[in-house]
């Protein structure tokens, strides 16, 4: 990326986030990966009152070439349990990321709609069918599982003893633990039919 509009809009940007207050609170950060501003590692603090509360999110947020009239692409590099975000991949689903953003959108936006999105999901628009079918069935063990998650990947509070167990149960039969994980979490953290899942 030369010197060219993009390269210098994100400059900008990137100034804005270092300096806004958010930034002070702890809740969005950003940081460089290459020099040229092609790529940056976004962080985001969970959201206060979500199962993501203590948590630390970081985010890959590639800058285009057509920059700011393309949206950045932006995916989650910690695992996260949230119906608009892949638990698999870290892909996002978010309107602004795709046919809703505007060329006055900035870094700042993109991170504190990503904010809000973990606040307020999105189940009707999912990205993650399996999460956004335990969203809308049983409100309280998504919130355990977002919860367990965001322990587990994201250095949030309070690990789950209960869930920790069944997880090592799996682990002892050979099965990977994040594969492991997905699995219990994917069938409300039912040690049968997770098993079932995983070796039929």
């Amino acid at each position: 990326m030369a010197n060219n509009i993009a390269a210098q809009r994100i400059q900008r940007e990137f100034k804005e986030v270092i300096k806004s207050d958010e930034v002070a609170k702890c809740a969005i950060r950003v940081e460089l990966v290459n020099d040229n501003y092609t790529e940056l590692k976004g962080e985001i603090a969970g959201p206060p009152d979500t199962p993501y509360e203590g948590g630390n999110f970081v985010l890959e947020i590639k800058v285009p070439e057509t920059y700011p009239f393309n949206p950045p692409k932006v995916r989650f590099i910690t695992k996260i349990w949230h119906p608009n975000i892949s638990s698999v991949t870290g892909a996002i689903c978010l309107d602004i990321l795709r046919d809703q953003w505007a060329a006055a959108m900035t870094l700042r936006t993109v991170l504190l709609s990503l904010q809000a999105l973990m606040a307020a999901a999105e189940p009707d628009d999912p990205q993650d069918a399996v999460v956004a079918k335990q969203y809308k069935d049983d409100q309280e063990m998504f919130r355990l599982t977002a919860k367990h998650w965001t322990a587990k990947y994201a250095g949030g509070p309070g690990g789950n003893p209960d869930f920790e167990m069944k997880i090592r149960r799996l682990t002892d039969m050979g099965v990977e633990e994040d594969q492991a994980r997905v699995a219990l979490s994917s069938y409300n953290w039912d040690l049968e039919r997770a098993t079932e899942q995983l070796f039929s």
